[in-house]
């Protein structure tokens, strides 16, 4: 199966470096570019791709503001792609806010071009690229700077123990597979306690989970 990609950057020549090598794997097309946010968030509705490479800083719309408009879409626009941030900086008060608005992750301009493929790769399976030590840093460090408002520690209890013990280990970028091996139960009973996370949270995705156990506090910065 084929992953359709689009590339929103202002720069010219990351975008064509991207396309290129994006479109040199077998699994994989790009089916568009956009030299900033508004016309990136079009070109998705147009595109419909699997998968959003979206910078985070760009005039006339930043990455921040079209990720909102393509993971949040008005009534009547089904379609929600990935969206996978790309920054130049290692902790960005934006990329903090995309991954709560519901990214799925984000990847250094300057990460080796293997990096940028399995990213890809793995955003477009459904997954979270939340593996780097410095994505839950990012998540971490922007929790404790900025407390937010209300009180989402209340929503845990609305989780079962087994669940607590679950999004703890999502939230430490642990995959479905090790979380079955550390809890001792298959793979698939994990994947049952994922989808009832989700559910019971008003959750996304992976990121989206990290980002609320970091901000309910069921997780710190260290452990």
């Amino acid at each position: 199966m084929t992953t359709r990609v689009i590339i929103v950057d202002d720069q010219a020549m990351v975008r064509a470096g991207f396309a290129a090598l994006l479109a040199a794997q077998s699994d994989m097309e790009v089916v568009g570019e956009a030299p900033d946010g508004a016309q990136g968030v079009e070109l998705s509705r147009r595109t419909r791709p699997d998968v959003v490479l979206m910078d985070v800083r760009m005039p006339e719309m930043d990455g921040l503001e079209a990720a909102r408009r393509l993971l949040s879409p008005p009534p009547g626009v089904a379609h929600r792609p990935r969206v996978l941030m790309l920054t130049t900086f290692d902790i960005d008060d934006y990329v903090y806010e995309a991954l709560r608005a519901g990214a799925s992750g984000f990847l250094l301009k300057d990460a080796p071009p293997a990096d940028l493929i399995a990213a890809v790769r793995v955003v477009a399976s459904g997954d979270a690229l939340l593996a780097p030590s410095v994505t839950r840093r990012l998540i971490a460090d922007f929790v404790r700077q900025r407390p937010v408002a209300g009180r989402p520690a209340l929503r845990l209890r609305a989780l079962t123990e087994r669940e607590t013990e679950v999004l703890t280990l999502v939230a430490r970028g642990r995959s479905n597979a090790e979380i079955a091996e550390t809890l001792v139960v298959a793979e698939q009973t994990v994947k049952t306690h994922v989808s009832r996370i989700f559910a019971k949270l008003d959750l996304r995705d992976r990121a989206q989970a990290v980002v609320f156990a970091y901000e309910s506090g069921l997780v710190t910065a260290g452990e």
